[in-house]
């Protein structure tokens, strides 16, 4: 496995540069890149989340691509402009979005990104899948998860609203208040319990 690109906790690259696929290797076809370099649609995918643009990120999209949520195993998000509305509500929520890290091994590319969601701090990872030089499956992990809980309080409701579903749109945004509500508080007020620097010995101090 290749690392092509680290950050410091600012978000900022280091000396790690990418290294490998030349930009603009392949040949277009309607404004998109086919059977171009890796390096091509990564780059654009990055640009487009770091911008908070859904419509630039969606361009490093294949036409079949499978977006798995990391907030639930009920569904997927398929083809390119279910994925690209997804995007357009997450990138509402989830704000100031920065990489920090690149890996890189064949055909796959893991990303680590961090961002807020309110006044919390958001980490996620992303696992693309590419196939032909474009972004053919998604795999989303996240932490913490007060932040998570956020993140889904924010979205859903922005996602039915999107589609025309105002009466689901209100459901939803009561529905994720409760867990939200709750993870809040057991992180502020119980969580800090389990400390292992207030528990040493087996006792709490």
């Amino acid at each position: 496995m290749q690392l092509v690109r680290q950050a410091d906790h600012h978000g900022q690259p280091d000396a790690f540069r990418r290294t490998g696929w030349p930009i603009g290797s392949g040949h277009h076809r309607h404004g998109r890149t086919v059977g171009g370099g890796v390096n091509d649609m990564v780059e654009r995918w990055r640009e487009g989340v770091e911008s908070g643009d859904a419509h630039v990120a969606a361009e490093a999209l294949a036409d079949d691509v499978k977006l798995v949520s990391p907030l639930t195993d009920r569904f997927a998000f398929r083809g390119r402009n279910d994925v690209e509305e997804l995007l357009t509500g997450v990138f509402e929520v989830f704000t100031g979005i920065r990489f920090a890290a690149e890996l890189r091994q064949g055909d796959l590319v893991v990303l680590r990104a961090r961002g807020t969601v309110g006044k919390l701090d958001l980490e996620e990872t992303q696992f693309l899948d590419l196939e032909r030089g474009l972004i053919r499956h998604v795999t989303i992990m996240m932490r913490p998860l007060p932040a998570i809980t956020h993140l889904l309080r924010g979205l859903a409701p922005r996602v039915a609203r999107r589609r025309g579903l105002r009466a689901t749109s209100l459901l939803l945004g009561a529905a994720s208040a409760l867990p939200d509500t709750v993870v809040a508080s057991g992180d502020r007020v119980f969580m800090p319990l389990a400390d292992p620097a207030r528990t040493r010995g087996g006792s709490i101090h």
